[in-house]
């Protein structure tokens, strides 16, 4: 009996200290917040896996908002953002995410102050594309063009024409399933350490696709996503 009430109180233990509240990462010295000086390559640090939160507790505080302002995001919040919405998660290349025919038709952009920025999974890296502050394209609500990111979602159907082809009228339907999953992880992850999101379906997207040097046919605007504190 003693030792059967002794296992309940660290199982108990452990699951309190990896419980998420809202200001959970406050003083954590990881997350100081960024400085954008320079307008080239991030190397992202490797995405920190330790438990902070059990999934249940993550999705019981999943919520949208739209009242993100604030500094910066941290270097260590950014990796782990961009390894939850698209990253590598093994060898072979697969990811974090879902993909319908593992197909991966979708390249995740961070628009933040001092330009846009390419997301390379296999490197774990941002390759600037755009210099300049370009958050106005990503969105029509005031509140995305002061926000620290701004994750944009885009699909290549091109990724549609192999061997096993898919009909062009089920290309939209596919991509939005894929970003559907990237969001979500997002989400979750903003939930377990007390930061803000919001998924947004609307953007200035043929400026936006333009300014990436996507104009080209192939390739089409899904979904924005919004995160800050």
């Amino acid at each position: 009996m003693k030792a059967t009430y002794w296992v309940c109180v660290l199982l108990a233990g452990t699951l309190a200290a990896c419980t998420p509240s809202p200001k959970q990462d406050t003083n954590n010295p990881n997350n100081e917040p960024m400085e954008l000086n320079d307008f080239t390559t991030i190397k992202l640090l490797p995405p920190d896996t330790a438990c902070t939160a059990p999934l249940m507790q993550a999705a019981l505080h999943r919520q949208t908002h739209r009242d993100m302002t604030g500094p910066n995001l941290s270097l260590q919040q950014l990796s782990d953002i961009l390894w939850m919405a698209n990253g590598v998660n093994r060898p072979d290349g697969k990811r974090t995410v879902p993909s319908a025919l593992a197909l991966y038709p979708l390249t995740a952009y961070a628009v933040m102050e001092n330009g846009i920025y390419r997301y390379d999974p296999a490197a774990h890296e941002l390759q600037p594309v755009l210099a300049g502050d370009h958050r106005t394209l990503t969105g029509l609500q005031d509140f995305v063009y002061t926000a620290p990111l701004n994750l944009v979602f885009v699909a290549d159907y091109r990724r549609y024409e192999g061997d096993r082809p898919v009909p062009a009228e089920r290309h939209l339907y596919l991509a939005a399933l894929d970003a559907g999953h990237c969001t979500q992880n997002v989400y979750l992850y903003c939930a377990a350490h007390g930061l803000k999101a919001v998924v947004r379906a609307g953007a200035k997207e043929a400026a936006l696709l333009e300014a990436l040097g996507l104009n080209d046919g192939h390739h089409q605007f899904i979904v924005a996503q919004t995160v800050g504190k």
